[in-house]
């Protein structure tokens, strides 16, 4: 491998020709350019996608507080079961542009393309153009990014914040910078505040990275990672420290946890819960109750497991997570070892060993916790997945292909194209009536690759560029065309899965409505936008009143939150909301996604059964709680 030779000095740039100079940059435009037309294209098909964040970004449109918290309503009841900063960022577009589809889901569009953008950046800082390239092409042209890089749904921007700080650490690592590993850590923190401790699963290898590789001396890294460390708890911990020194009668209560705590939602339904399954399957506890209609997929145990089917190793290429991340995983992996091997040599501070300890660490532990967490998973967790596969397969194929003197070095890219090539047959055989033609054109292509390669027709000047196209092609045919499926598939709910229309009803999601797509009465819709009060109705868990909310354009009240089993609002607070003419209608059948109908929503409407007679509007059962029947 090329690293086994004399290294530029760590402070200095990867040497490139002049002749590469003069392709990088349309090439970087090309990238970004594809990159911004697959995920912005035709994006309003997409609706509202999960209506359940939808419904928390449009109450921030309406209220500054809400925005701040990440409430459900403008009236600031119960927030979302997540921290709010993906819905900063989705409720300040639509106070610019106006409350819209498109003004909620280019946001995260957008995330996506930066995400390229900075991997590729960080990509190319250690290891050249080419292999920055091919890392943001990969993770652009997987098909579980094309999917939530056009969703509401807070991974987007996870994603973002994650490759942000790992451009951070590739800039400290250059010179052993401070600033830029405390900017890092800014950036981890940030993350936590988008979806908690799953921001926390790179840590590991952005320590491993900087510890082995920075080039200063030992005493100084142990203490810029302690103050990296504090950056982290900073960034992370100030909208913390305001929610918890807020007094709780004035704010909403914070949905998924047991004791009105961000923390306990951090550590337990949100963090320990997940990886371990501690039985909670939605915010103030209970076990999952599927939404009307909704089937668990094959081997599901319950929420905790249902989604990701069995732990195990197997996990990520199994049915429900196969097609969304692991088109290239088997090849990363390879790559990943064989760096490793190669540069085992190489001095403390070497660029290439450094990468991949960055990049493949962050693969290996995010892929072991997804593989082995027995709590709440769903396959496009995976999406967190794809920047380390994507940078890992980069590197480690650039490298190789430089070495490519050396039969070794060509042998092992042979085996990763191989395998890339089989596995992706397997892949898109799992949807055999979809275009079965890629299958068995990206099998011919890649053999001829593998061929060349293993024959040394590389190394002749004249063929060595058109073996490098046979085996993008044939690596990179099948995420292709899984991924420009899925971008030309309509999703919606709160599973949604990777794929074209014909695949999409497999597990949860993908085309099909899973709990977070409601539909609603058109009727009770029209008796809503009539409505004057601070909400027009009122109904158990967010599943269906977000629809309620985003078709009416009107604030509805969701009854204990995401699962309709958080205590908020209490019956005596509800009463007084009736009683102070706050709410005009209860719609009822709203389950939510776990519980409802059980606890504090049971006991609303029980009592509004009892006291209120329902109005015959539409196929919903509608009660006007400004007409008590007592």
């Amino acid at each position: 491998m090329t690293t086994t030779l004399p290294a530029p000095a760590a402070a200095q740039p990867a040497p490139e020709t002049a002749r590469e100079a003069r392709w990088v940059r349309p090439s970087v435009a090309a990238l970004l350019l594809g990159t911004g037309l697959l995920y912005l294209w035709d994006l309003a098909k997409t609706g509202w996608a999960n209506d359940f964040y939808a419904m928390a970004a449009q109450a921030g449109t309406w209220s500054w507080k809400a925005l701040f918290f990440g409430s459900l309503d403008p009236g600031n009841v119960v927030t979302v079961d997540k921290p709010p900063f993906s819905l900063w960022i989705m409720g300040l577009s639509g106070r610019l542009f106006g409350f819209s589809s498109w003004s909620l889901l280019v946001p995260n569009a957008l995330a996506g393309v930066a995400s390229v953008g900075l991997l590729y950046l960080a990509v190319r800082r250690l290891s050249g153009p080419g292999a920055g390239l091919l890392a943001g092409a990969a993770l652009a042209l997987t098909p579980v990014a094309a999917l939530m890089f056009r969703y509401d749904n807070p991974d987007a921007f996870l994603v973002l914040l994650l490759v942000a700080g790992a451009y951070c650490v590739v800039r400290a690592l250059e010179r052993g910078s401070t600033v830029w590993l405390l900017l890092a850590g800014v950036a981890i923190g940030f993350g936590f505040l988008d979806k908690m401790l799953q921001a926390f699963l790179v840590l590991p290898a952005f320590v491993l990275a900087y510890a082995v590789a920075a080039p200063t001396s030992l005493g100084k890294r142990v203490w810029q990672l302690g103050a990296a460390a504090g950056a982290v708890l900073v960034s992370a911990g100030w909208w913390i420290a305001v929610v918890a020194l807020w007094p709780a009668a004035d704010r909403p209560y914070i949905s998924g946890s047991t004791d009105n705590t961000v923390l306990e939602l951090a550590f337990g339904y949100n963090g320990l819960g997940r990886i371990f399954g501690e039985g909670r399957g939605g915010g103030g506890g209970g076990t999952f109750t599927p939404p009307a209609g909704v089937e668990l997929p094959a081997g599901g145990r319950g929420f905790g497991g249902g989604f990701g089917g069995e732990t195990g190793l197997t996990r990520l290429f199994g049915g429900e997570f196969g097609g969304e991340a692991s088109w290239l995983l088997p090849a990363a992996v390879i790559g990943l070892v064989a760096g490793l091997w190669f540069t085992r040599r190489a001095p403390r501070t070497d660029r290439t060993r450094a990468a991949l300890l960055l990049w493949g660490g962050w693969l290996v532990v995010t892929a072991l916790v997804f593989s082995y967490m027995s709590g709440i998973i769903h396959p496009y967790y995976t999406v967190a997945l794809a920047p380390g596969i994507a940078a890992t397969l980069g590197i480690s194929a650039r490298e190789l292909w430089r070495g490519r003197a050396n039969f070794t070095a060509r042998a092992v890219l042979a085996v990763m194209l191989a395998v890339t090539a089989v596995w992706g047959f397997v892949l898109l055989a799992r949807t055999p009536d979809w275009q079965p033609w890629v299958r068995y054109t990206l099998l011919v292509l890649s053999a001829a690759a593998v061929f060349a390669l293993l024959f040394g027709a590389d190394r002749l000047r004249r063929l060595g560029p058109v073996v490098a196209v046979l085996g993008l092609c044939g690596a990179l045919l099948g995420t292709t065309a899984f991924t420009l499926a899925t971008a030309a598939t309509a999703h919606s709910g709160g599973t949604p899965s990777s794929g074209p229309a014909t695949a999409s009803g497999r597990g949860f999601g993908g085309g099909a409505r899973g709990f977070g797509g409601s539909q609603a009465d058109t009727a009770v819709i029209d008796l809503l936008k009539g409505t004057t009060t601070k909400w027009a109705a009122a109904q158990s868990g967010a599943m269906e009143s977000a629809g309620l909310a985003l078709a009416s354009g009107r604030p509805v009240l969701a009854i204990g939150g995401f699962s309709g089993s958080d205590p908020a609002p209490t019956l005596a607070q509800f009463q007084q909301y009736v009683a102070s003419g706050d709410v005009h209608y209860y719609v009822a059948g709203g389950r939510g996604g776990f519980g409802g109908g059980r606890g504090t929503a049971g006991e609303i409407q029980t009592w509004v059964e009892q006291n209120f007679a329902p109005v015959g509007v539409g196929s919903a059962t509608v009660y006007d709680l400004t007409k008590s029947i007592n």
